[in-house]
């Protein structure tokens, strides 16, 4: 049976949505909230801030991470920015052409009434993360300063040097560090969650495991929130932490709810280039970089000479050349192609080829090189740890690298995915982006979910919903504990030759090859051959040692793995299905004579919701479509 897709969008003008629902919404009264329990799964920007605001309002919460400490989700990773409308330029922004750019950005293959609704809050964010102590940088007359991001014509990007991630989390965090304090969450770290547990059709709790002692456990709640972030680490080599992954949104999506568009990849144009097959991850540099640095390679083929011997005639700034109207600040998708290209001309720079010059020798000039250490010192002084290079005195070199999920469970205008009870924040939905995130949003969602958007929709699912008793000891409880049990016992017993890095490691090449930066009917074909091939090779020769009753990163491992491994199939059924380019999804069957993506709004204007069918079978596919009343559908173009 296929799940419904009821959206749950407000009627009414765009501008008076969220203002309606909120009027429409049912309340729990105070001293009720102290009889509900949520669980939050994850403490990233969108966790924590969900976590902290929803023991703040009354409820009792259980708060998941499987880092040592909240503060160090992977949100702290962020560098360049959050987004808001708040028009401190007086540069001519607006909720409306924040809305707009965020639409457009997407390729308009995102809902109008979330992205409109993330716009109009964007400006809440940033006065309370002001009031919290974020130290933004500011003006000289002590007014917050904006730079701009990619995909914008505005300057609306808030920012704490290249830090912005980790000041913000660090705000959210001593928000639910007060509610620890208070006693109102229950903070449970080193600790993963396995799978999701559903009773009568809602979601009632988790079943985890402790990393350090291997304790299996069962968590009961009357909702659950997931805020796990993407699915980036599925490439292997990703800008994401190791520990990144999609095991809390792939077990709920084995368990009912929908997953969404996962062909949405996102592909950062400004990363650190490959330096050999010993890395297992790769390093990002912010994109509030391409404010200041040049994109550039030479025009000449083969030119290995230092770029300090190839003369300004002899340049190719193909950004400035291709996209004139928004220059080096063109959006990530297109930043990223465009460098591809310049590389498989044979053009591009340092070992391999695989990289062009980013390039702060025009700035430094201008502005001279204080300025410029003040606006992006740790950057810098990062890029040199690890390259050796001074990118005060010679370019950085750069290269795309996957970054960002667009796709995730599926989940209607109140974040609820298909199973009710069940909520999905942040990275880990896919409401927000469509096909390509602007830069400087991820932030800007996170927190809007967190602080702003769940507060509201989850007092509405508890109040209007009927909800037996139910306890650990609950048959459905100890059925899903006893699976987790035994997909433990499993990986243990395979006791092959094989280590799970150089599966992960084979499954991440053979997805970039097929599934990357390109896609081809061809490719997904033969990757859609390779992945069952590997899965069946990785259960029969994977060595996880040691046991599961301890420590051991060797099965934490295994288990994610063994996620991406069926997850990847589904992300290439998606792409091979979506026969028409948008953002970040390029088909190369599908683009325009100059080689921009081609749409099919015809086919395709509609969000992909798939639903598992079961084990060994082909799973379903269910189409929201997308109706677009504010903005017209219209290639997509920055020249």
């Amino acid at each position: 049976m296929s799940v419904k897709l009821d959206a749950k969008i407000p009627s009414g003008p765009l501008e008076k949505k969220w203002e309606k629902r909120r009027f429409e919404m049912k309340l729990v009264n105070p001293a009720n909230k102290r009889k509900y329990t949520v669980i939050v799964v994850g403490t990233g920007l969108a966790g924590s801030s969900a976590a902290a605001s929803l023991a703040e309002l009354g409820y009792r919460v259980k708060c998941f991470c499987f880092q040592d400490s909240p503060r160090r989700a992977h949100s702290i990773a962020a560098q360049g920015g959050i987004n808001a409308a708040k028009n401190y330029q007086n540069d001519g922004d607006s909720v409306f052409r924040l809305f707009y750019d965020t639409v457009k950005g997407g390729d308009f293959r995102a809902r109008e009434a979330n992205v409109y609704r993330l716009a109009e809050l964007s400006v809440n964010i940033i006065d309370q993360c002001v009031a919290q102590g974020v130290p933004f940088a500011r003006e000289y007359g002590g007014y917050l300063a904006n730079r701009s991001f990619g995909g914008a014509q505005v300057s609306r990007t808030f920012y704490a040097r290249g830090q912005t991630g980790q000041q913000l989390l660090l705000g959210a965090y001593q928000a639910l560090s007060r509610q620890i304090g208070l006693g109102a969450v229950q903070m449970h770290p080193r600790t993963e969650m396995l799978d999701l547990v559903v009773v009568g059709g809602q979601a009632r709790g988790i079943v985890t495991r402790h990393l350090v002692t291997g304790k299996i456990e069962c968590h009961v709640s009357d909702a659950v929130v997931l805020a796990t972030g993407g699915y980036g680490n599925v490439f292997y080599l990703s800008t994401n932490a190791k520990g990144c992954n999609v095991s809390a949104t792939y077990r709920a999506y084995k368990r009912g709810a929908a997953f969404a568009n996962p062909c949405y990849t996102q592909i950062h144009p400004t990363c650190i280039p490959i330096s050999g097959d010993y890395q297992s991850k790769l390093t990002l540099m912010s994109e509030s970089l391409r404010n200041d640095g040049r994109v550039w390679v030479s025009k000449k083929k083969g030119d290995t000479r230092p770029p300090d011997q190839i003369s300004e005639e002899e340049r190719d700034y193909y950004l400035e050349r291709k996209y004139p109207s928004f220059g080096n600040l063109a959006p990530r998708d297109i930043s990223s192609r465009a460098a591809k290209e310049a590389c498989d001309d044979g053009r591009g720079v340092g070992p391999g080829g695989r990289g062009v010059y980013l390039d702060f020798a025009d700035a430094i000039r201008r502005l001279g090189e204080n300025v410029i250490r003040e606006r992006y010192g740790n950057l810098f002084d990062m890029y040199e740890r690890i390259t050796g290079e001074n990118p005060y005195k010679v370019p950085m070199r750069i290269y795309p690298a996957v970054h960002y999920t667009m796709g995730g469970l599926w989940v209607d205008y109140d974040l609820m995915s298909t199973i009710p009870g069940l909520f999905v924040l942040g990275e880990a939905n896919f409401s927000d982006h469509g096909a390509n995130r602007l830069g400087a949003s991820a932030l800007m969602q996170g927190l809007a979910d967190g602080y702003f958007i769940i507060p509201y929709t989850i007092g509405d699912y508890l109040a209007g919903t009927k909800l037996p008793k139910a306890d650990a000891g609950h048959a459905e409880f100890k059925k899903v504990h006893s699976e987790v049990e035994e997909r433990i016992r499993r990986l243990l017993s395979v006791k092959g030759k094989r280590s799970v890095d150089s599966f992960h490691r084979e499954l991440g090449h053979l997805l970039w090859e097929h599934c990357g930066m390109t896609r081809s009917e061809k490719g997904l074909a033969k990757a859609l051959e390779l992945i069952p091939e590997l899965r069946e090779a990785f259960w029969k020769d994977v060595s996880v040692l040691g046991g599961g009753d301890e420590f051991n990163t060797a099965l934490e491992k295994a288990g994610r793995v063994a996620d991406f491994l069926e997850f990847a199939e589904l992300l290439c059924t998606d792409a091979r299905l979506r026969k028409e380019s948008c953002g970040g999804h390029f088909r190369e069957e599908h683009q325009t004579a100059d080689g921009e993506a081609e749409r099919d709004d015809a086919s395709f204007c509609h969000v992909s919701a798939w639903e598992y069918a079961g084990e060994g079978k082909a799973p379903i596919l269910n189409k929201e479509p997308l109706v677009f009343e504010n903005v017209h559908l219209a290639q997509r173009s920055y020249k």
